[in-house]
């Protein structure tokens, strides 16, 4: 359980309820986090929501033609930039781009280096992709918490 001032918060992603877990299953480094719509879950303490409307959201969003694709990639501001066979290839594009769009067209992006490293040190991130997929949040993470810029 956590103790004032812990600002640790569970190791197992799917679960917002600290009391249910024993001080060992606790983290302290800042990780993903997926956001979800279902009754009664709560966002972790210590957790931003960087999904898609806020500021930290990728502006490079997976577009599926049909169900089962192709995948198109759209831009803010632009529309189309890609077309993709397969979800998993359309999701590490856009996290990529989302990566070029940092280092090389900082413009475009709603927040800089500077924002996200003042403003997301030391916190989860969430947002709805899979924990077990590619997603800006990955991204965000690496350099909030020092790592290569972009």
């Amino acid at each position: 359980m956590n103790t004032p001032g812990d600002e640790r918060t569970p190791c197992d992603e799917g679960d917002a309820t600290p009391s249910t877990h024993s001080a060992s299953t606790y983290c302290s480094e800042p990780r993903r986090v997926q956001q979800r719509r279902t009754a009664g879950w709560r966002k972790p303490d210590n957790t931003v929501s960087v999904a898609r409307p806020s500021k930290w959201g990728n502006p490079v969003r997976v577009v599926p033609v049909r169900a089962r694709g192709p995948f198109c990639l759209e831009r803010e501001g632009v529309g189309f930039v890609a077309q993709h066979t397969d979800l998993a290839s359309a999701r590490r594009s856009a996290v990529d781009r989302f990566r070029d769009l940092l280092a090389k067209q900082p413009a475009l992006v709603r927040v800089t280096v500077r924002e996200i490293r003042a403003e997301l040190a030391g916190k989860n991130l969430m947002c709805f992709c899979p924990l077990d997929h590619p997603c800006h949040a990955d991204v965000l993470l690496e350099i909030a918490n020092g790592g290569e810029h972009a």
